[in-house]
């Protein structure tokens, strides 16, 4: 899955010329990043002229915190990459004012034009980013009220206790702008909320199934994830 999503991905960042890659921290785009940077390597692919935009960031966590979505990307994406810094434009969840992060965003983003390519993650609620069952597709970067599931899930991303209950994120609006999104998922814990997703009803209870409005989604399961999905 990792492999395919991978090699797509590049082909469709190789059409620009300043490439504007928004990817997602998590258990699934992980096997996607060590399969990105272990090409990088074996073919010598040229990934400089990349940028890269945060998709979202735990209120009170920045690059500094174990845990937080850019310090997982820092180990994980840029530094296999050796991505330079000012090549990234992140939230920073410890900013004093949260509004003029969700501002800086999104006037990174409207100067380049559009995010290229958006790699995300599915929420085990119907989440993708920190678009919590609820938020309007009108939204655009914002602080989210994390639901009490998201909360739970994001326990396992810290190893000492603690507790999130806010995001900051790239809203639907502004994601759907996007010109290609890719949505990965796997395991049979995600089968339910796939099914959801794909073959249910295109409602903002379920965030991820606003992706499908979008004319240039594709979607990479296993098996696993796939498994309660109609099949012809």
């Amino acid at each position: 899955m990792c492999r395919l999503a991978v090699t797509d991905v590049i082909e469709k960042m190789g059409l620009y010329q300043s490439p504007l890659l928004c990817p997602a921290s998590g258990d699934t785009t992980l096997g996607f990043f060590k399969e990105l940077v272990y090409r990088h390597a074996a073919e010598k692919l040229n990934f400089s002229s990349w940028l890269y935009i945060g998709l979202d960031e735990w209120i009170g966590l920045n690059k500094t915190d174990e845990g937080s979505c850019h310090n997982a990307l820092d180990n994980q994406l840029f530094q296999p990459l050796m991505v330079e810094e000012n090549n990234i434009c992140f939230f920073d969840g410890r900013a004093a004012d949260a509004e003029n992060e969700c501002t800086r965003i999104e006037t990174f983003i409207n100067r380049h034009g559009a995010i290229d390519v958006a790699v995300l993650g599915l929420g085990m609620n119907g989440h993708t980013g920190m678009n919590e069952p609820g938020t309007s597709p009108l939204v655009r970067s914002h602080v989210s009220m994390l639901d009490a599931q998201t909360q739970e899930v994001s326990k396992k991303y810290f190893k000492d206790q603690r507790s999130v209950s806010a995001g900051i994120t790239l809203g639907m609006a502004t994601l759907l702008e996007a010109r290609h999104i890719f949505l990965l998922v796997n395991g049979s814990h995600k089968a339910d909320i796939v099914k959801k997703v794909i073959e249910g009803n295109i409602t903002d209870a379920v965030p991820a199934s606003l992706l499908r409005t979008h004319a240039n989604l594709y979607i990479y399961l296993d098996a696993d994830a796939a498994a309660l999905l109609q099949t012809n």
